[in-house]
């Protein structure tokens, strides 16, 4: 970890912004895509410095270190995301957290936890449903199969959970066809749940946000592309 130039950060951040731009527009002008900037392996001074160019949305991987950088930055209006896998012992301290969205919801039993832990609490939070739609065994998440109607039974079971999309993370392969085919997966189960209120279809990382895009992401979270 490092402190990076200020110049340097608002040249990584301008190219990040104008490949977004790029492959929005390829979609459609009224397709919008929010960055979340996944500050894991970086120091706090270079998240300050990004606040100051412009950026408001981070994601951070563990409720520890999300613990420590939302306290350290209490006085910046930063939206805060949660995108790693939550442990169950660590529930109650994301829920004292309040992060705009936890992006990382991967099973029913922690649905159910985290549901029972939120009412005890009266709190609600912001959650999305991870898909594994490459259905690699190294990745958690629910199966392509069996999303759509767990995200029925959690948003009629789980009352404190306010369900909002899906989240996804492209097929670990160097092959453009897979990643894309496991992109697309996700978009058509985000397609059909957006009856059901679903807003947000998460997709894309540094290597390949702009192809997630494509696909119809309108979120991406990227990190080691913007602080390199």
């Amino acid at each position: 970890m490092a402190i990076i130039a200020k110049e340097q950060l608002r040249a990584n951040l301008d190219e990040i912004i104008w490949n977004i731009e790029e492959a929005r527009i390829s979609v459609s002008e009224h397709h919008i895509v929010q960055l979340v900037a996944v500050g894991k392996y970086t120091d706090i001074e270079n998240i300050e410095m990004l606040y100051k160019l412009g950026q408001r949305a981070f994601g951070e991987n563990q409720v520890q270190q999300l613990k420590e950088r939302t306290n350290i930055l209490k006085e910046l209006p930063l939206q805060w995301h949660m995108i790693g896998s939550l442990q169950k012992n660590k529930i109650n301290n994301l829920i004292d957290l309040n992060p705009t969205l936890m992006q990382s919801l991967d099973s029913l039993e922690l649905a159910l936890e985290l549901d029972k832990k939120l009412k005890a609490k009266s709190s609600k939070m912001n959650c999305l449903i991870q898909i594994n739609s490459a259905n690699e065994d190294t990745k958690s998440g629910f199966s392509s199969q069996e999303a759509y109607d767990i995200y029925q039974t959690i948003k009629d079971s789980c009352t404190n959970i306010n369900l909002k999309g899906v989240m996804s993370i492209g097929a670990n392969s160097e092959d453009k066809k897979l990643i894309q085919k496991s992109f697309e997966t996700t978009y058509d189960i985000y397609e059909k749940l957006q009856k059901d209120g679903a807003t947000i279809c998460s997709m894309g990382m540094s290597g390949d946000y702009q192809l997630a895009i494509r696909c119809g992401s309108n979120l991406v979270r990227v990190g080691s592309a913007l602080f390199k």
